[in-house]
């Protein structure tokens, strides 16, 4: 079995040590090599020639922005995987990361605990992503997630009902899609837009700030109470599901901790859910790139309700998981690269309006 070859790049020799006992703990796994600093890294990146890179932001001589941009530069096919501090600082340079190419992150726990925490996020979470991100090698391990590259054929285009809400959901690279989304969307936008974005607490508020400052749609970070007004965005906050609820004739956002689902909080499906029984016909939904199948459910609900659905294609996908799902079920309206996105939900928005 050809195993995927990791290089693992931090300045702390704990977390390197920590990372490295847990990935070649893994039978379709082996670190390739280790580096110390960004510069380091680069000079691994010709000798090593691994198929993924595990990367640190904070590190000394050269941090893990720059040489991810080099990276980018050099080896641009080759997944990046940033796997930063919990911080507000460590929130915004990851998100910084991600526009400039990095494929996923996962938060690096501190304080008491934190090696541990840490421990917890490398099996349950970053090991998952490198098999996702580099699924392509073959032969797969039992276990890896299967999507099939053909969606069954969708559905007929949905009639021109009336759109009264836009419900997004995306994981793994997430940020960038719904980034290019957002710019190509008209301040004039005559409907809300809920979203549900896997990341924890501290990054949502700071995706939701980016989203605003490049975009013309007024976005922020979901509270409980917030009435729903067209042409504005709400993103549910790390760590809490994002529901709509109905209050006499006025729809508000309301949060929640409940139980995860699909092992995520927040999760896509109880947006859809909560949207599909409040909208009705009324509504359409788009789940972008992501791994794993959540939002899956939302949008049998979504559909039984007579709602529309817009997938991201697999060529233009980080992971064709969360859309590949929802594709091969035949529940898409359409199926659509990134690029087309945009014009399609205005086109929809607005035919329904006549």
């Amino acid at each position: 079995m050809e195993k995927i070859r990791v290089l693992v790049v931090d300045d702390s020799i704990v977390v390197r040590r920590v990372v490295m006992e847990e990935l070649e703990a893994q039978a379709d796994i082996e670190v390739a090599g280790s580096a110390s600093t960004g510069r380091m890294a680069l000079e691994k990146m010709n000798q090593l020639n691994p198929d993924l890179v595990v990367l640190d932001i904070e590190m000394p001589d050269m941090d893990g922005l720059t040489a991810l941009t080099h990276l980018r530069g050099s080896h641009p096919a080759t997944p990046v995987v940033m796997f930063s501090s919990l911080t507000e600082l460590g929130a915004a340079a990851t998100l910084e990361a991600l526009s400039r190419g990095a494929s996923d992150f996962f938060a690096k726990p501190g304080g008491p605990g934190g090696l541990e925490a840490s421990r917890q996020i490398i099996r349950a979470e970053l090991i998952p992503s490198i098999r996702a991100l580099c699924a392509s090698k073959p032969p797969s391990p039992p276990n890896r997630e299967k999507t099939p590259t053909t969606p069954r054929p969708s559905r007929p285009i949905a009639s021109n009902a009336r759109i009264d809400v836009l419900a997004i959901g995306a994981s793994t690279g997430g940020p960038n899609a719904l980034a290019e989304i957002f710019t190509l969307l008209p301040p004039s936008l005559p409907v809300p837009i809920v979203v549900v974005q896997h990341m924890p607490p501290m990054f949502t508020h700071m995706l939701a700030e980016r989203l605003s400052k490049n975009s013309q749609i007024s976005t922020v970070e979901a509270k409980s109470g917030s009435e729903l007004e067209p042409g504005k965005a709400w993103v549910a906050p790390g760590d809490h599901h994002l529901i709509l609820v109905r209050e006499g004739q006025r729809i508000r956002t309301k949060i929640n901790q409940e139980p995860p689902e699909n092992a995520c909080r927040p999760a896509v499906d109880p947006l859809f859910r909560s949207v599909a029984s409040l909208y009705g016909a009324n509504c359409l939904a788009v789940v972008l790139t992501g791994m794993g199948q959540d939002g899956l459910r939302g949008c049998e609900a979504i559909r039984a309700a007579g709602g529309q659905i817009l997938t991201q294609d697999e060529a233009t996908s980080v992971v064709w998981g969360m859309p590949g799902f929802v594709a091969r079920a035949g529940l898409a309206d359409r199926v659509l690269p990134l690029p087309m996105m945009a014009g399609e939900i205005v086109r929809r928005i607005r035919g329904g309006r006549g």
